[in-house]
């Protein structure tokens, strides 16, 4: 509003005998301060029986900066099948509970015309670093559903890319549009109870509030499972995952 109007407005709800709005004053976000007199601990582990689908070997001949051999291997186990690569999070039990931000970005690397990790986990709204650690020209394309879709070319030697996805969403797919071997997926949520399992298989979570949870389980190639726990004051709770 133009000050010569405002004023006038001014004026007039002054004459009339009414008091000028008062602009309202925004109330500060209210975090969730775990308890630890009782606050318990989620763990488990994430394993595969049956059959792999074989590793594939990845022409990379089209780009003479990418190496020559390489293989794609999404489902990757130990001995006793153990999964790695999968992301594991409270999917419910949490709805409106804020919790602060941690200050550190998630780093997502190119290199070896790869994506590393395979897999990532942040948080809505933090920062999410792209580096590209190649001698050859990448390009950072996540095609989320519940954000909005970017898709940025990265030159050698150039500066990390920043960017933040502000609403929950698992799983994002990734992919260079330049390099089409080139996959990743980010899980985003709005609270700190997520993991990506590593070779064991395991995961853990301390610092969770009692409460009754819904534990939930993606993998690129395996699919979604779920289960639902109760996790008593000061207690543990194990979630143990099998993909037949």
């Amino acid at each position: 509003m133009k000050p010569a109007l405002l004023g006038a407005v001014m004026m007039l709800l002054a004459a009339c005998g009414a008091r000028p709005p008062v602009a309202e004053k925004t109330k500060p976000v209210e975090y969730v301060h775990v308890d630890p007199a009782t606050a318990g601990t989620i763990s488990g582990k994430i394993v595969f029986h049956g059959a792999k689908p074989p590793r594939k070997r990845i022409d990379m001949s089209s780009d003479a900066g990418c190496k020559t051999a390489a293989y794609d291997e999404p489902v990757i186990t130990d001995r006793q099948g153990d999964l790695a690569n999968a992301f594991v999070y409270i999917q419910g039990g949490l709805e409106g509970a804020k919790f602060e931000l941690p200050p550190q970005p998630v780093t997502l690397d190119q290199h070896g015309c790869m994506f590393a990790p395979r897999v990532i986990g942040i948080r809505a709204g933090q920062t999410l670093q792209v580096k590209n650690s190649d001698g050859v020209s990448h390009n950072i394309h996540p095609m989320p559903t519940n954000n909005r879709e970017w898709n940025q070319q990265q030159s050698p030697d150039s500066p990390d890319l920043e960017h933040k996805f502000p609403r929950p969403d698992v799983m994002i797919p990734v992919k260079c549009n330049v390099h089409s071997w080139m996959h990743a997926y980010i899980g985003v949520v709005n609270h700190p109870y997520f993991a990506v399992t590593g070779a064991d298989g395991a995961f853990q979570w301390r610092n969770v509030p009692p409460g009754d949870y819904t534990v939930a389980v993606w993998h690129e190639k395996l699919g979604e499972l779920k289960q639902a726990i109760h996790l008593a004051a000061h207690d543990a709770a194990a979630v143990n995952f099998t993909y037949p």
